[in-house]
């Protein structure tokens, strides 16, 4: 069982990580909703798999922080396109 501070170092990880970064740099290629959200999950998904667990020690990656980082890159993904649109219009 994960404890609650555990659980915010691995949002807090995602988001400043790799779905976080590239998911809002994915999201403002695009002025598409649907678009920038299944970018930015395209990168929540892959980023465990790269920056993940360790092959030499065996530490696996768990199914939450799968969940996290896909919620985090689909989040970064509509703030990216967010940010596009509106700064269009200004």
């Amino acid at each position: 069982m994960l404890s609650f501070l555990d659980l915010l170092g691995t949002i807090g990880a995602s988001i400043l990580g790799l779905p976080g970064i590239l998911g809002v740099a994915l999201g403002m290629m695009t002025r598409n909703l649907i678009v920038a959200a299944i970018l930015g999950g395209g990168v929540g998904v892959v980023s465990p798999l790269l920056l993940g667990g360790s092959h030499s020690t065996h530490v696996p990656i768990t199914p939450l922080e799968y969940g996290v980082a896909l919620v985090v890159g689909v989040l970064a993904g509509l703030i990216g396109c967010t940010i596009r649109r509106r700064g269009a219009t200004v």
